[in-house]
């Protein structure tokens, strides 16, 4: 191609705008790997639209030969809407290309999201790796119902896995997650806590921390077996998940290089964005299509202080090594560029901003702290409150975001970020008693606000008689008023149910005990307060235990009883119709007319929400693909996964309203508004100190030797560098 462009001036007139010199020293930087550091608010997606926008306009690259990757569909559609825009501000794309001109008019980049490229990757090459190009991808809806199924059906017995069935859906997922995002074979895995448990055969374990390693052991290799179920029902149905995609691309990217010069002949440049959100998988897939010391000129973009991915498998420490990972062709270490001039907030926000993520920049290299752009040093206002009490501080917070929307701040133009949804019911209650719009924003949000949270607990209640926790907020709530006392009683009922805890001391009889194993009766057998419901169905309110019961407890216990266990005749119905006959039978539908008008218009929104979020799970992107209907144990472990990461599993982002928006902070990455509140700045909370889940407690958790993501230690192998892939045997 001809060049356009030769001069970083020419650019910033052709674009109309005033790059730094940070910028205009990425932008213009030789076509060659190379990664920038990008703190927020500091222009990155106008950078590497305007780094296509040079290399296009200086002839070193036809438009059409670019390639660039982000994570959602949104971000993809933004920079590509940016990149084009520039390129036909530049003169070298036609806004407006002639279906008749005889002369080929250069073609415009391509801009996907990574799981997309992989996608295709798999469509082109996927029989090289033995994948039909016919394979169906899983939603996350569809995850879990048949994650459910596979539960089901499992044979058994499974005497390390105790927890509830919902949470072994989710534990199963997470598992085959860690696994395909660390490219780590089952066989690998089972190897390693065989050893593992063989190894502590004959240890002394002297506290309740070591006791746990070998039963997690157990719990993981019973859970690896669930796993393995689980990939031959996807295998037999022809089906691929978000992980399958990316474990498949990467083994294809490492194991046939053909791929990787085929990709380079096609994209002679290539973008990353949100690279410090990459997982081991996608890292090792990139590098080996793109990396591994071809020096092919890719550009990674991202902010190790902005990762917040780590539950699903990304490694910050892909964007601190991409300089080893993609090397120039003789083996120097990438360029790193750093942009930390910050166009976005005052410098005011910056000073208390840059104070609180010291500790966090020291972490990475090439990490710079925020400036404000000429002339916005003393711009912004920060307001704190401490406050003595919870409820004190909501009250504060809800008043002043009234205040500033009855002295003209548009509410759309307000946010409050919480560090987790748990104080959303509340605050959204006092925005609304004070006539202020709102939106909660994500399942997530929906999850903890009352009418849906009374909705969940009556599905738990049906689905898993163990469901104490959701029994109790039913019977505590505004329907039935069971107060401590009587709650106390049903407790003590419900414990004196449990056969080898009972007061006739049934637990020393041996031959009862045989009696009851015969008749299968489980020994183990957790006290269930919906057991304890039950009796007040029989003749006389239950068993004679003299037990002091109020009348009107016993009245509501059997009321609802009586309610649930009608309910649960439903359970095998479509999921659609299981939701709509709680509302109908437990009457929260009128309970939410009754409310106050302005509440109650508000709460049936919310609830309207909720409900378009389990059709979306029962419809056709999520039951056709396994049965054709969705179940409501998968539905309670889509959930349960959702207020787990406080994240949702939904892509839902702030609608248009203008509406003072809740959210949780991770959710609010890349959004702007004129005023932010932060609710819950608590030691240790928010932040939070709360480490990570431990493999040595947890079985869903994949040892740290076998990560990708595992760090030099005194048990590594002799040379074994972080972020070194991890064995794949196959």
């Amino acid at each position: 191609m001809s060049a356009r462009i030769t001069d970083p001036e020419e650019l910033k007139e052709l674009l109309g705008i005033p790059f730094t010199p940070e910028q205009v020293a990425c932008i213009t930087a030789p076509p060659a790997p190379q990664v920038i550091v990008a703190g927020a608010g500091s222009g990155k997606t106008t950078v590497m639209a305007a780094r296509v926008v040079w290399l296009v306009g200086t002839g070193r690259v036809a438009p059409d030969r670019v390639l660039g990757l982000t994570f959602t569909n949104k971000a993809a559609g933004e920079l590509a809407e940016r990149v084009r825009k520039a390129l036909v501000t530049a003169g070298i794309v036609d806004p407006d290309p002639d279906p008749g001109a005889t002369e080929e008019a250069p073609g415009e980049p391509v801009i996907s999201t990574y799981h997309a490229f992989a996608g295709q990757l798999l469509k082109d090459h996927g029989l090289r790796v033995g994948l039909e190009p016919s394979a169906r991808l899983l939603a996350d809806a569809t995850r879990f119902q048949l994650a459910a199924r596979v539960l089901r059906s499992a044979p058994g017995p499974y005497p390390a896995l105790t927890r509830p069935f919902s949470d072994l859906v989710t534990d199963l997922l997470a598992l085959d997650a860690e696994l395909a995002e660390h490219l780590v074979p089952t066989g690998r895995l089972r190897a390693y806590d065989t050893e593992l448990l063989r190894t502590l055969e004959g240890t002394r374990l002297t506290n309740e921390a070591l006791r746990k390693v070998p039963e997690a052991a157990r719990a993981r290799q019973e859970l690896l077996g669930l796993v393995e179920a689980y990939r031959e029902e996807k295998r037999r149905r022809d089906l691929l998940d978000f992980g399958d995609q990316i474990a498949h691309s990467a083994t294809l990217a490492l194991d046939h290089p053909e791929v990787g010069r085929i990709l380079r002949e096609q994209f002679a440049v290539v973008l990353l964005d949100e690279y410090q959100d990459t997982s081991v998988a996608q890292r090792l897939l990139l590098s080996g299509l793109f990396g591994g010391g071809t020096g092919h000129p890719v550009t990674a973009v991202g902010d190790p202080c902005q990762a917040i991915y780590g539950w699903r498998g990304a490694s910050v420490a892909n964007l601190d090594d991409f300089p080893e990972h993609f090397p120039h062709a003789d083996g120097r270490p990438a360029e790193r560029f750093a942009l930390s001039e910050n166009r976005r907030s005052g410098g005011r926000l910056l000073d208390l901003a840059n104070g609180l993520a010291a500790p966090l920049r020291a972490m990475h290299e090439g990490v710079e702290a925020l400036r404000p752009a000429p002339g916005a040093e003393r711009d912004g206002a920060v307001r704190c409150a401490l406050l003595p009490t919870h409820a004190e501080e909501l009250a504060w917070l809800a008043d002043s975001i009234a205040h500033l929307v009855r002295t003209g701040t548009p509410p759309g133009e307000i946010a409050v970020l919480c560090r987790t949804a748990g104080d959303f019911a509340q605050i959204q209650g006092a925005l609304v008693e004070r006539d202020i719009p709102v939106e909660v924003v994500g399942l997530s949000g929906l999850l903890h606000l009352p009418e849906v949270a009374d909705l969940v607990a009556v599905c738990e209640v049906l689905q898993d008689p163990g469901a104490n926790a959701a029994l109790v907020r039913l019977l505590t709530g505004p329907r039935w008023r069971i107060g401590p006392r009587d709650l106390a009683l049903l407790g003590r009922r419900a414990r004196a149910l449990v056969s080898y805890g009972g007061p006739d001391g049934a637990a020393d009889d041996p031959d009862r005990r045989l009696a009851e194993a015969v008749e299968g009766t489980d020994p183990s057998e957790v006290i269930s307060l919906a057991d304890a419901l039950d009796t007040f169905l029989e003749a006389g309110g239950g068993p004679d235990d003299g037990l002091p019961f109020s009348a009107e407890a016993r009245v509501r216990f059997a009321r609802l009883a009586a309610e649930l266990r009608e309910l649960r005749r439903s359970l095998a119905d479509p999921l659609m119709d299981v939701l709509h006959r709680v509302l109908a039978t437990t009457g929260l539908e009128v309970e939410l007319s009754a409310s106050p008008h302005a509440l109650a218009a508000r709460r049936r929104e919310t609830l309207g929400n909720f409900l378009d979020v389990a059709a979306a799970f029962a419809g056709r992107e999520g039951g056709a693909a396994v049965d054709g209907e969705a179940t409501l144990q998968g539905f309670l472990g889509f959930l349960r996964t959702a207020a787990q990461y406080e994240k949702g599993l939904d892509n839902a982002l702030p609608g248009g309203e203008n509406t003072v928006k809740v959210l949780t902070a991770h959710k609010a990455k890349g959004l702007e508004w004129d005023v932010v509140a932060v609710p819950g700045l608590v030691a240790k909370q928010f932040p939070s100190e709360q480490s990570r889940e431990s493999w040595t407690a947890n079985a869903k958790v994949l040892p740290h030797e076998l990560r990708g993501t595992r760090g030099p230690s005194r048990t590594s192998p002799p040379g074994t560098a972080r972020g070194s892939p991890p064995s794949r045997t196959p």
